[in-house]
C-alpha cells in the first residue's frame, strides 16, 4: 500500500509476502508476528459500562463523546454527573434563583446570562 521504486519492487514484494499480513478487520498492513496481538488489542469485542458492545479500539472515543454514562458538568453548579442524567438535572438546577447584584431581583440561573441586558 505504499509507492515503491520499480527497481526495488520485486525484493520488496517478496519481503512483504513473507512478513506482512493484511488485517481482515481494518485492512492495515501488520507484521505477521504481531497479527494475533493486533487483533486481540484492537478488534476484540468489549462491553462499555453502558452495556454497548464494540471493538476495543473504539472504546475510548465512545466513552469520551457518545456514551450515555460519560461524565459531564452541570452548567449551573459544576457538579459532575452522567450525560443521560444531565438534562433532567439542569431543568431542576436552572430553576434555582440567585439575587442580581445590580437590581436585587431574584433571577433563574438559566436566565442569569441574559439578565444583564434586561436589568440595565
Amino acid at each position: 500500500k505504499k509507492d515503491i521504486p520499480a527497481v526495488n519492487f520485486i525484493i520488496h514484494e517478496i519481503h512483504c509476502r513473507r512478513n506482512i499480513e493484511i488485517c481482515p478487520y481494518c485492512s492495515d498492513s501488520i507484521p505477521k508476528s504481531e497479527m494475533k496481538n493486533h487483533i486481540e488489542s484492537e478488534h476484540v469485542q468489549v462491553t462499555c459500562k453502558c452495556r454497548m458492545k464494540m471493538e476495543n479500539s473504539l472504546l475510548k472515543d465512545h466513552e469520551a463523546s457518545s456514551c450515555p454514562l460519560r461524565p459531564v458538568l452541570c452548567q449551573f453548579c459544576d457538579i459532575q454527573l452522567a450525560f443521560n442524567k444531565l438534562q433532567e438535572h439542569e431543568l431542576y438546577c436552572g430553576a434555582r434563583t440567585e439575587p442580581c447584584g445590580r437590581c436585587g431581583r431574584h433571577v433563574l440561573l438559566r436566565e442569569l446570562k441574559e439578565h444583564p441586558r434586561a436589568c440595565g
